[in-house]
């Protein structure tokens, strides 16, 4: 295989840590005295936590002063990290592991790309945290997807060109993301959505060791050949 980056998002690619995030964000609605959806949560993926609160409140038709705003955004997180304390290897979503240790044993360099600011503890919860040569998660960055600052850091860390890198994402956002850095997109999930993704996938279980020696050997433009 080429030396191609690879990077990874982590809620619904890598574990399924969405649901946790609703159940948190559902209590705080139920708190706040109206009803949230798991449809309305859709418009949370990828989405920065400061970001999904302000979706929140529009939601409800609430107003927030600063101080309830931030203790709102600290009470959500008390609550998902509640959650997700209890999490372990059987949360990893299927065929991750294989692909993580394929790409390892190619010695390929792998990067975590993600929103989530509890990425590292996740990782470690689930333990994966040894396959990762670098996390950029919502601590390093300033700007969410689909602003390609996450992965466009995690390439520079890996010491990789952003067109000689390879992103594994489950929204619309984190694709768009991919795609504006230039980097090859696969989704991971519905390809109805994800159709701007470069190729998608239900989930790791189609990707073939095949393949991933295949789009090692190719860049963006050449796509066709794959």
């Amino acid at each position: 295989m080429n030396k191609k980056g690879f990077i990874f998002d982590l809620d619904g690619v890598i574990v399924d840590t969405a649901k946790y995030h609703f159940l948190a964000w559902k209590k705080l609605a139920n708190q706040l005295g109206f009803k949230f959806t798991e449809e309305q949560n859709e418009m949370f993926k990828g989405v920065s936590r400061k970001r999904c609160l302000e979706i929140l409140l529009e939601i409800g038709n609430i107003e927030a002063t600063k101080t309830q705003f931030d203790s709102w955004m600290l009470e959500k997180n008390l609550d998902y990290l509640d959650y997700i304390a209890k999490m372990n290897e059987t949360e990893i979503l299927p065929d991750v592991t294989r692909i993580l240790k394929f790409l390892k044993n190619k010695k390929s360099p792998i990067a975590l790309g993600s929103a989530s600011k509890n990425a590292q503890p996740i990782l470690e919860k689930v333990k994966l945290l040894s396959y990762f040569d670098v996390i950029i998660d919502g601590n390093h960055v300033t700007k969410a997807k689909p602003d390609p600052e996450v992965f466009l850091l995690a390439a520079k860390q890996l010491g990789e060109n952003p067109q000689d890198c390879i992103v594994f994402e489950d929204a619309v956002a984190g694709i768009q993301a991919a795609n504006t850095a230039n980097m090859i997109s696969i989704g991971i999930g519905e390809a109805s959505v994800l159709n701007e993704a470069d190729f998608v996938f239900k989930d790791f279980t189609e990707i073939s060791s095949e393949f991933l020696e295949k789009i090692s050997q190719v860049k963006k433009k050449e796509l066709k050949k794959v």
